[in-house]
């Protein structure tokens, strides 16, 4: 049976103007679908077009041409439906770390004692239950991330869109950053578009890995990924296939946008 479409961009295209009043297209008519409970990894090169599109689907950017859809609905502007996790914490240093969990909840206007209770059930969940009453400084910079982690958990979104959510920390404590998120996606039945240079986390950690252009960026190929359940990305990332499919994406990454056509990307099955 198809699953639902969560997450849906069509034919959008991004126009900026740069510091002398020219227009820059950052994307030109992306289309693609995320299921519900999938998770895509969005790859490329630096400055094709990813965070752009992260924006527009949280409401951020008003897209030039096209649309982004939401559980069907047009994204008209920030909507408690997403939620946004950046390679920064920004974790509010004169909060303490539920208060700071508790943020976007308190946003929308949820009642105190639901949010401190969610709160503190999901910093139990990823070992910060005994630094609830901490603040910020007294984290290290993992506590920090697996914080930022739950807070964006915390609003009960429809779609996760993460912009390199560990590329701030060290290798060992990504690794068990990944374990984290990918657990808690998959038991969640999130949904999630997630944006990485690390083509390693891309393949351990996703359903689908999207390659785009140099900008103005396109979609240029769709890799889905036939591993064992993405629950446990270093089970993966044992996988002697991980290595064949990081290969193909390096390859993919080296060939000029002129020699591929752009393609509509579809995830309801």
């Amino acid at each position: 049976m198809a699953r639902a479409t969560r997450l849906e961009y069509r034919n959008v295209t991004m126009r900026f103007a740069d510091t002398a009043g020219r227009g820059v297209t950052a994307v030109a008519g992306v289309s693609l679908a995320i299921a519900d409970a999938e998770v895509v990894a969005l790859i490329g090169p630096s400055g094709c077009g990813k965070s752009t599109l992260l924006n527009i689907g949280a409401g951020l950017y008003a897209p030039t041409d096209g649309a982004a859809f939401v559980d069907g609905e047009r994204v008209e502007g920030p909507n408690a439906h997403v939620a946004f996790m950046l390679q920064k914490d920004l974790l509010l240093p004169w909060r303490t770390v539920a208060e700071n969990v508790m943020l976007g909840a308190e946003i929308h206007g949820q009642p105190r004692s639901q949010r401190r209770r969610r709160a503190h059930e999901l910093l139990d969940g990823f070992g910060l239950g005994e630094f609830a009453g901490r603040y910020p400084h007294q984290l290290s910079g993992g506590m920090r991330q697996r914080a930022a982690l739950a807070r964006t958990l915390a609003v009960e979104p429809s779609v996760l869109l993460l912009d390199e959510p560990f590329s701030a920390v060290d290798a060992q404590t990504r690794m068990v950053l990944q374990r984290d998120l990918a657990r808690t996606l998959t038991r969640a039945g999130k949904t999630a578009l997630l944006i990485t240079h690390d083509l390693f986390e891309a393949v351990t950690l996703s359903d689908r890995v999207l390659v785009m252009s140099a900008r103005p960026g396109r979609i240029l190929e769709e890799m889905t990924i036939d591993l064992p359940e993405r629950e446990d990305p270093l089970a993966r990332r044992r996988d002697p296939r991980v290595n064949d499919y990081v290969a193909r994406l390096m390859d993919r990454l080296q060939i000029g946008e002129d020699t591929l056509e752009p393609q509509a990307i579809g995830g309801g099955a």
